[in-house]
């Protein structure tokens, strides 16, 4: 694990722009769909909807404007993340977790084993098991091995311990999507 002037949580005053490289290719590839083949279709559909006429009761025309002003907040966002990004890189060791890296752990307190997946947190769902590397229980297995016991620190007066039972060494391959918005 590096000292943190690398890899991970190295630009912690500003956590949610540690992206890696492929993250970066992906917003690159979202900002030019929305800029060149969404946006023109958009500025079409509202053109098209404010000739119904009375716009105070247009429906179509307010949803039209809503759409091209998601389409322009989620454009700024990308550009902002894209312009700020800190890349980061996977330099775990073989026998460590690293981002990417599927991980089955075993709950104590619930009797439970599950796999997660550590990702950046441009690429994070929960509910599919895809655990950001900047959560609490990112922070908490990063860097450890098959074995360890990490106590993961929810919040100040909650925390729960896991074991890892097995690491499956992975790698940013593009598979985990974007988050939405």
């Amino acid at each position: 694990m590096p000292d943190g002037s690398e890899g991970y949580g190295a630009c912690d005053d500003d956590m949610n722009n540690d992206l890696t490289r492929e993250d970066i290719k992906k917003m690159q590839e979202e900002l030019d769909y929305r800029r060149l083949e969404l946006m023109p279709g958009l500025i079409e559909e509202v053109k098209r909807t404010r000739a119904f006429g009375d716009l105070s009761e247009n429906f179509e025309y307010k949803a039209a404007k809503q759409a091209q002003n998601k389409n322009r907040s989620r454009i700024r966002y990308l550009e902002g993340m894209i312009k700020t990004a800190h890349v980061i890189d996977d330099r775990s060791a073989d026998d460590e977790v690293g981002l990417f890296d599927k991980v089955e752990i075993y709950i104590s307190e619930d009797d439970e084993t599950e796999v997660i997946q550590v990702v950046s947190t441009v690429r994070t769902d929960p509910r599919k098991g895809l655990i950001s590397m900047d959560s609490p229980f990112g922070k908490s297995v990063l860097g450890k091995k098959v074995g360890d016991v990490i106590t993961v620190h929810v919040n100040d007066s909650y925390s729960y311990d896991a074991e890892i039972k097995s690491i499956t060494k992975g790698k940013d391959d593009g598979s985990v999507p974007l988050l939405g918005y």
